[in-house]
């Protein structure tokens, strides 16, 4: 039995995991923008062009799913929602940071 073989198929496997956590259309974007701050929904939305509230919300989901994102409810003199990193989430930030350099190199 080849050993390289099978071990590669390991890696195939936890690779193909972890993008599906982040494999969506703006995800990585979601994350990015809560890399500087905490951010409501709104400022999410507004802060990525061509977003609509139907598809943040569903990736907003995943991504608190996938514990890359914590939703916090706050009350102050009303109930808001802010979204927030995870300590998972900010583990894949130098990715973000190689795809930056990749595409600031190659389009």
């Amino acid at each position: 039995r080849n050993h390289s073989m099978s071990t590669t198929k390991f890696k195939t496997s936890e690779i193909d995991n972890a993008i599906s956590m982040i494999a969506e259309a703006h995800m990585l974007c979601i994350i990015n923008h809560l890399s500087e701050k905490e951010m409501r929904f709104n400022e999410i939305q507004r802060s990525i062009k061509g977003l609509n509230p139907a598809t943040l919300s569903d990736r907003l989901k995943r991504l608190e799913k996938n514990g890359l994102i914590l939703r916090k409810e706050e009350t102050l003199d009303k109930v808001s929602v802010v979204y927030a990193l995870t300590e998972k989430g900010r583990a894949i930030l130098p990715v973000i940071n190689e795809i930056s350099k990749f595409a600031q190199k190659y389009s």
